[in-house]
């Protein structure tokens, strides 16, 4: 399942409300970009696993989608690239929580800032003795890194029997990207990389139903899964704020 892309690691904050992705912005806020699409799209993809197999969730749906986020960015990419695109996806909830006065305990998703730790304290974990340098460098507690492994071992016992149910040495054609008009550079790009994706994870995976994936323009920053077209939908404007976020911090 090792496939090898080019995603930098690049710290985020609150970004400027002006800036919108372009194709000329420089390599390393592009791959930042990059990578926070890859680590959403996985998230979403959890949803429409969730959904697909009937999978029982013990606990917030929210938070099994974001495990199987860290175990798929562990188990696809060599280890650079795959630390740089779980660096990434991290600061990019810290970027999220910097642009918020107040965290939002009512939501079904947990705080930003415990969202990081959940991913480093479970992409450490999964290699604890590689990545240790990374999780001190990135503000891992010790009293919750001795957790961390047998964190990872949960989350294999449970998303690792899931893809292995689906997983194919033949190739499959079950998730399809959706192409449409052109709708500008965030929407270009997105589509880029997840037609890209769409055609590296059909090589990987075989799902018993097909699953749409698509980019479109939302009104807001935003991506989801929707159960009732089994389809996941990655919105261009996310791609616009992650675009910000990048290019405030290069700044």
């Amino acid at each position: 399942m090792v496939r090898s892309a080019l995603i930098a690691a690049l710290l985020c904050s609150a970004c400027p409300a002006q800036a919108e992705f372009r194709f000329d912005q420089p390599e390393d806020e592009q791959a930042f970009v990059e990578a926070n699409l890859l680590g959403i799209f996985y998230h979403e993809l959890g949803h429409a696993l969730i959904d697909i197999l009937d999978l029982p969730i013990f606990g917030q749906e929210e938070d099994a989608a974001d495990v199987l986020s860290v175990v798929l960015i562990d188990a696809l990419f060599e280890e650079e690239t795959a630390v740089g695109l779980a660096v990434d996806t991290a600061f990019g909830f810290l970027g999220e929580e910097d642009g918020v006065d107040d965290p939002v305990f009512w939501g079904v998703h947990g705080p930003d800032e415990q969202r990081y730790f959940n991913l480093v304290c479970l992409f450490y974990g999964a290699n604890p003795d590689q990545r240790e340098e990374l999780a001190i460098d990135m503000g891992l507690p010790e009293e919750r890194a001795w957790t961390c492994p047998q964190e990872y071992d949960q989350a294999i016992d449970s998303w690792g029997s899931v893809l292995d149910e689906i997983a194919t040495d033949s190739g499959g054609r079950s998730i399809r990207f959706i192409k449409e008009d052109d709708g500008g550079e965030a929407w270009q790009f997105t589509s880029d990389v997840l037609k890209a994706e769409v055609e590296a994870l059909n090589r990987d995976f075989n799902l018993p139903s097909r699953l749409k994936v698509r980019v479109d323009y939302c009104g807001e920053a935003n991506a989801f899964y929707d159960p009732q077209r089994t389809e996941i939908v990655m919105c261009a404007e996310f791609t616009d704020a992650l675009a910000r976020m990048a290019e405030d911090t290069s700044k």
